[in-house]
């Protein structure tokens, strides 16, 4: 249900830009169990080729499109995550997991070039630029973290034969990357409104980071429709997933406290009931949440920006039962429509005026059904010791009837070397068969590259593969390590690429991707380095003290020392011996 909806609001989308819109956003709501809400918020801008080349920018941001052009990059796709997708107990990813990436940042694009040192180059040009663009660590995806992915990615727009052969796709990741407010701020300025209107004007760091899951996406693709003139088209996507009572916490109290006991909700019926405890009592009730207490502020009314007919005025749509009442707060005049039987409701927004939706608490009679991911996957890192390990993924085909086939990619540093000769996959319902079908490797080598594994896997209906494989762990230098090796080395999320089937080839992509893994490797004593430090200046010291003091020190004879003749050695030791004497003379004398 949920990825039909979203591919009915991207076909909208998609007739919108090929239309007369230049610039079209759109928000959808979705509660989910568990008092879990998902909020996708999607903007599309579109520049004609022929503005583009001439650098004539309208809706489409000039500082990002200067760099496109100075790095020859035809496609790009930039991705920055955090968190987990619960797919047991939230379903399909949205948007397919086109729009998903790895935990951290993931970025991966076409660049035009006539070689691969010449692709490469241009890699790190994009790679610098946009680095300081987003203000994230992009310039360190270098050669070690880079890859060239065969038939996992293929290209979203419209390239020509002739252009595709020059084409070089590059693919890196970062999945130690912190993704915080500095990546959302850069993220808005793209924007015509710059979250000073429309839907972004609920994008709030406070509210954005403190989501169970989020992604922000970044895609920009050429396209073309039949007969028309092509353009350039951006897209950056938005997917939280917010706990409603989390953030419905007011922004003066950020630490929970607990609930005054007069206030809480108790089920007197169990028999262990008493004054000193609380059992907690199951709400059938669906929670009421706004707009204003989920993202902490109302929404500031439509984008001026954006076409005042048509489905692209549509700008919030919430997905819920008919049954369950919406309530609508604001001073201008708005439009409500609905589709897919009154599960889809999406609302025309008001211009300069403020605008919310009010869910009140209702017992709901039927819940949304939620649609049944394609694939489940985790990856996991067995073994233990600080020379060798092994990696295991488990996929399980959830349908009954058909057969899956996917890309599996691998993407690992070039410290964690595997064993490609202990690769094995297993069926759950047929043991001895061999789900893989083709294989693309592409060995480490030491600080310069990382080990590129893709495999081509059929899995059948009802069924679950376990893929494993040995590694050794390699021992870096002193200067390699972080601050904080001994928490361990991250590395990036497996992508899995549902390819069509036969029988429906013109099927649209969908990605999974499994969480990143935390490798530990051997670890030095770092104290070892310091006492080393210590003690070698110590015995330098010394030994330049003593040198220092030869070399210094005038050797001259008695008879040499001026006023030596006056009393001699005898008489210098005579007048020291009177000092003490008196000295002690005079302290006995106060004493008394």
């Amino acid at each position: 249900m949920l990825s039909s909806l979203i591919f009915l609001l991207s076909l909208i989308f998609v007739t919108c830009t090929q239309a007369d819109s230049d610039y079209h956003e759109r928000l959808l709501l979705r509660p989910l169990p568990q008092s879990a809400l998902l909020a996708s918020f999607n903007f599309r801008s579109n520049e004609s080729s022929a503005s583009f080349e001439h650098r004539n920018f309208r809706y489409f941001p000039r500082s990002l499109g200067q760099t496109l052009q100075h790095a020859h990059t035809k496609e790009l796709h930039l991705r920055f995550s955090l968190g987990r997708w619960d797919a047991e107990s939230w379903g399909a990813r949205p948007w397919d997991g086109t729009r998903e990436g790895g935990t951290g940042v993931e970025l991966w694009a076409w660049v035009d070039a006539s070689s691969d040192e010449e692709a490469f180059a241009r890699w790190l040009t994009l790679t610098n630029a946009l680095s300081g663009l987003f203000c994230a660590s992009l310039n360190f995806i270098d050669s070690t973290k880079t890859i060239r992915p065969v038939i996992s990615f293929r290209p979203e727009g419209h390239h020509t034969n002739s252009s595709l052969l020059n084409l070089h796709l590059l693919h890196g990741t970062l999945p130690h990357e912190v993704v915080c407010t500095e990546n959302l701020t850069p993220f808005l300025k793209l924007l015509p409104c710059k979250g000073k209107a429309g839907i972004s004007s609920l994008l709030d760091g406070h509210k954005l980071f403190d989501a169970s899951w989020q992604t922000m996406s970044i895609d920009v693709r050429p396209v073309c429709g039949d007969g028309s003139e092509c353009v350039l088209e951006m897209e950056q996507t938005v997917d939280m997933v917010l706990d409603i009572e989390r953030s419905k916490r007011p922004r003066d109290n950020p630490i929970p406290r607990p609930v005054p006991t007069e206030e809480l909700s108790c089920d007197t019926s169990k028999p262990y009931n008493s004054e000193d405890s609380c059992y907690p009592l199951d709400k059938d009730a669906e929670p009421s949440w706004s707009l204003a207490e989920v993202f902490g502020r109302p929404l500031k009314g439509a984008c001026p920006l954006t076409d005042a007919s048509g489905y692209e005025s549509e700008t919030v749509c919430i997905n819920v039962p008919t049954e369950r009442e919406v309530q609508v707060n604001t001073s201008g005049t708005y439009a409500e429509e609905r589709h897919e039987d009154g599960l889809l409701r999406c609302y025309k927004l008001p211009t300069g005026v403020d605008f919310d939706l009010i869910l009140p608490e209702q017992v709901p009679t039927a819940n949304l059904a939620l649609e049944e991911p394609p694939l489940y996957a985790a990856r996991s890192i067995n073994g233990h010791g600080q020379e060798r390990g092994s990696v295991q993924a488990v996929i399980t085909n959830p349908s009954t009837t058909s057969a899956i086939q996917f890309v599996y990619l691998e993407s690992l540093p070039w410290f964690m070397k595997p064993y490609l000769h202990t690769l094995r996959a297993s069926i759950s319902t047929s043991p001895s068969s061999n789900p893989i079908e083709e294989t693309y490797y592409r060995p480490a080598v030491d600080r310069h590259r990382g080990t590129h594994l893709e495999l081509l896997l059929s899995i059948p209906p009802a069924s679950t593969i376990t893929l494993t494989y040995d590694f050794e762990k390699a021992i870096l230098r002193y200067t390699e390590y972080p601050p904080d090796a001994n928490r361990g080395f991250d590395v990036a999320p497996a992508v899995i690429r549902l390819l069509p089937s036969n029988s429906s080839p013109n099927t649209k992509n969908v990605y999974l991707r499994t969480t990143s893994l935390l490798l530990p490797l051997p670890t030095p004593d770092f104290s070892m380095p310091y006492n080393v430090i210590i003690l070698t200046s110590t015995v330098m010291a010394l030994g330049f003290g003593h040198i220092f003091n030869l070399l210094v020190r005038r050797f001259v004879g008695v008879d040499e020392v001026e006023n030596w003749n006056t009393g001699g050695l005898k008489g210098m030791l005579k007048s020291r011996i009177e000092r003490l004497r008196a000295r002690f003379l005079g302290k006995g004398k106060k004493d008394e």
